[in-house]
């Protein structure tokens, strides 16, 4: 066998090999052998098939399977012999490779294009400087998160007139003889103010006329309301006699201890003071997190403009489109390409960066990070204590589903990755308002 560099530019090597008949013979009798004693041919016992049948039979599948196997070996040698890091996979080359005639050739040669993975090498110190922001927690901030909170674990309350579009109704229905009890109304579902001005100001006992149709104009809300399916609301009058039973309103939830045990736990708050004392350093936590949040995206920026990676691109493109076996079209792999050549180029610096500094991720640092991520979603739902046990029993199912954990992986890597670089290069601290810091690209 002849094997020739025909090409390196750096990014790929493009190498030739030729295959005489005594590179591949003794492979190829190999091959067939395996077939004659697998063989299942009616008329012989198995093993016992003539090798001018198995020949006949699979002579020309042998010779790709023998030139195959010396193909594999021509490679990876190469590779070995020449130190060369390997991006991917080798491919045919699409322009050099001359078409073969299994039948009638005896002589062979092949071209493959091996991209060659880059070498990450550079040095961080503190002449390094990346920035690091401290999000300012204004009183405007405080009290616009206080005022949430208080409207988030409000309650509805029965009060006496419809005040404002926030008001929930239950009213009853009635058109002739027909009446539906019950019904509720909310004034956020009409389509205009002329709808809404026909219930604001009405009291609980008050009748008024509505015409449904045009109050509301959604059908599904209509029919919901009338309790009647799409179908039927066609045929049906529109004038409906409306009598107020109930009005609701949401009211913020009032500052106490009923309010500060079920934020914080039982008896951690205990006044106002501390419950203030306490959305401060809630926002401040958001804050920080926030920030972390930015400078892993600009130490991010910063680490891949310091190692400068070039790759092969094109060929990089082509070998995910041969693998996938037509999953993707070459237009999908062009699609999303400037997102996953950077997030390509990062899995190389980060790794760099966990073996330069000795990062090692244990079980418990997942677990730790699927139970924050447990917290977040019961927080969501206004579940903010949730005990401990149910957190770590949430936390593992979330890592025993396959893309879930590789998804806390990577966010631990990077989290353990960044943390080792704060150690290591200058932090340019800066202060900054919330709304400046929001307009940050």
């Amino acid at each position: 066998m002849e094997i020739k560099e025909l090409n390196n530019d750096g990014l790929t090597v493009r190498v030739s090999f030729h295959f005489a008949k005594e590179d591949y013979s003794e492979g190829r009798k190999k091959v067939l052998n395996r077939f004659r004693r697998n063989a299942d041919i009616k008329g012989f016992r198995k093993g016992m098939v003539p090798m001018s049948l198995v020949e006949k039979m699979y002579g020309q599948t042998a010779l790709v399977d023998a030139v195959n196997d010396v193909i594999a070996e021509g490679i990876n040698n190469f590779i070995r012999e020449n130190n060369l890091r390997v991006l991917g996979e080798p491919l045919p080359n699409e322009e050099k490779q001359k078409q073969i005639d299994w039948e009638n050739d005896e002589n062979y040669e092949f071209v493959f294009d091996i991209a060659l993975s880059p070498k990450v090498e550079f040095t961080l110190d503190s002449n390094d400087k990346i920035v690091s922001y401290n999000v300012k927690v204004s009183d405007e901030a405080k009290e616009a998160y206080k005022t949430n909170m208080l409207k988030q674990f409000g309650k509805l309350e029965n009060i006496d007139e419809v005040k404002d579009e926030e008001s929930f109704i239950v009213a009853d229905l009635e058109q002739g003889e027909t009446k539906i009890e019950g019904t509720y109304v909310t004034l956020r579902q009409m389509p205009d103010q002329a709808a809404k001005d026909q219930f604001l100001g009405k009291k609980v006992g008050d009748s008024f006329e509505v015409n449904v149709n045009e109050t509301f104009t959604n059908e599904t809300d209509r029919a919901a309301l009338l309790k009647v399916k799409k179908e039927e609301l066609a045929s049906m009058d529109p004038m409906w006699k409306f009598t107020i039973v109930e009005v609701k309103n949401y009211v913020d939830a009032v500052p106490g201890q009923e309010l500060y045990d079920m934020l914080f736990g039982k008896d951690t708050v205990k006044t106002e003071e501390e419950f203030d004392a306490k959305i401060e350093e809630r926002i401040r936590a958001e804050y920080a997190q926030e920030a972390d949040f930015r400078f892993s995206k600009d130490a991010k920026t910063y680490l891949l403009e310091k190692a400068n990676l070039t790759i092969a691109e094109k060929f990089l493109k082509r070998w995910i489109y041969v693998i996938n076996e037509g999953k993707f079209t070459m237009e999908d792999i062009e699609k999303d390409w400037d997102l996953f050549i950077v997030d390509y180029k990062w899995q190389m610096v980060r790794g760099y960066l966990m073996d330069k500094y000795g990062v090692k991720i244990e079980e418990a640092d997942l677990l730790a990070s699927a139970k924050g991520f447990a917290a977040y979603q019961f927080a969501m739902y206004g579940m903010n204590n949730v005990p401990d046990e149910q957190l770590e029993s949430f936390a593992k199912n979330i890592l025993a589903q396959e893309e879930q954990g590789r998804r806390i992986l990577d966010q631990v890597e990077n989290e353990k990755t960044f943390a080792a670089v704060r150690e290591v290069v200058t932090l340019k601290k800066k202060k900054i308002s919330v709304d400046k810091f929001r307009e940050l690209k």
